[in-house]
């Protein structure tokens, strides 16, 4: 009995010392980092749901108090680390998207973004000992990933891979907590829109407490992704239908009641015969123009039209008999296919040839868009799905009908297209997706 009572006055003792470390480790980042004052008041630290390290769920940062007492006094900085770590998961959002990802390259991913992220801050308060070794791996993952967000880490991964051995270093380097509780989805949506307003205030308060200050460009470059507007890329392409007869039963407009009695009574005359067609919204005419400058490249520009293709071509969006046009251009129109099946459009990518791989630019596709119009080539043509890099010469003339330039990555560097035109980012391991 006098055991028990001991094990238990010691437990709570290690709860009670634990629970202090934890509330140093939070009173260290709201003193360093102010304009992190209401995110990191908004993750409450509970012991318990992890055995020997640390766990959040988007609303609670779970610990086991040993290992937090352990790990304290072997590296007091690291709880206020570990803390920091978990809270930026959050502030990105990389344990919303957990089950749209490979987790394998997802997890390494993320933790390498926030972990590059505090490296950058720089405080004394925070440091550790591979902290060096760590910002040589970054280093070059930047050059090879192009970035540092968990997003730019994460298509590296998917393109090339992760042997066992650099997954092993990256793990030591990079790991802070485990990420479990992301996959219990139905409790990480609660929290998705408080999140995303206290990321929004993390963005504007940094604005005020990091003027002058030039060591919070990943933090700011994150929260950027983070808070990018996505598109459904198949979502967006509906945008091409268009009301037509499709030659199928219409279920709405008919009485299998009635059909079934006629032949069960008369043998094989019906009372009522289905009707052939319905009203349904289908893709008929739509144009695919390809930016056919040298910076686009003959797989990533085949991997586009086979994604494309691939989702509008479907029994429920697509119309038997269509009026597509696959324009090439550069600074001219270089050509024009016209597909009306999918026989003509798999005899493109098998036969045809990209042509042109000069300068860009784009008004040479609307100007022969409007002239394809004017000779009655479109009965009603919804749209326009531009491929580029982006650097090229836009028109000034909104057109009538919808228009989407879908780029081939991110890149801060090009113009903005017109506010009249959708932009989404492809990335070139679309091809691995068409």
């Amino acid at each position: 009995m006098d055991t028990e009572i001991r094990n238990e006055e010691r437990q709570q003792k290690i709860e009670a010392l634990a629970a202090q470390v934890m509330g140093l480790a939070r009173d260290n980042m709201i003193m360093h980092l102010r304009f992190l004052d209401t995110a990191t008041t908004s993750l409450r630290p509970v012991p318990g749901r992890v055995s020997d390290g640390v766990a959040c769920d988007g609303t609670f940062l779970y610990y086991d108090p040993a290992y937090v007492l352990r790990t304290y006094r072997k590296e007091p900085p690291s709880i206020a680390r570990i803390w920091l770590h978990a809270l930026l998961h959050c502030i990105f959002y990389h344990s919303f998207r957990y089950d749209a990802v490979e987790r394998e390259y997802w997890d390494v991913a993320a933790d390498m973004a926030v972990e590059n992220t505090i490296l950058e801050l720089d405080l004394p308060s925070l440091a550790l000992p591979e902290d060096e070794q760590a910002r040589k791996k970054l280093y070059w993952m930047k050059k090879d990933a192009g970035g540092l967000t968990a997003e730019k880490i994460y298509r590296y991964f998917k393109l090339n891979g992760m042997g066992p051995g650099e997954k092993k270093e990256l793990h030591e380097l990079f790991y802070k907590d485990d990420h479990f509780l992301w996959e219990k989805a139905e409790e990480l949506t609660v929290t998705m829109e408080q999140w995303k307003k206290i990321s929004q205030r993390v963005k504007t308060d940094l604005k005020t407490f990091s003027k002058g200050k030039n060591n919070a460009e990943s933090l700011e470059e994150n929260l950027a992704e983070a808070n990018r507007e996505k598109y459904d890329y198949a979502e967006l392409l509906r945008r091409f239908s268009v009301m037509g007869e499709s030659i199928q039963v219409n279920p709405d407009e008919f009485d299998y009641i009635y059909y079934t009695y006629g032949l069960s009574t008369y043998g094989n005359m019906p009372l009522v015969e289905p009707l052939e067609y319905k009203e349904a919204h289908k893709v008929k005419e739509f144009i695919i123009a390809l930016d056919t400058s040298a910076s686009c490249r003959g797989p990533v520009v085949k991997g586009f039209l086979k994604k494309t293709y691939g989702i509008l071509k479907g029994t429920e969006n697509f119309f038997q008999k269509i009026n597509v046009h696959i324009i090439q251009c550069d600074n001219e129109i270089q050509s024009d296919t016209k597909i009306t099946c999918d026989a003509d459009f798999d005899r493109f990518l098998r036969e045809g040839k990209l042509k042109g791989f000069g300068s860009t630019d784009f008004r040479p596709v609307f100007s022969y868009i409007q002239s394809l119009r004017d000779a009655g080539e479109f009965e009603n043509l919804k749209g326009l799905i531009y491929f580029t890099d982006g650097y090229g010469i836009y028109p000034e003339v909104m057109p009538d009908y919808d228009v989407i330039f879908a780029f081939l990555n991110d890149d801060d560097n090009r113009m903005a297209p017109p506010p009249w035109a959708i932009q989404v980012v492809l990335y070139e391991d679309m091809e691995d997706e068409a």
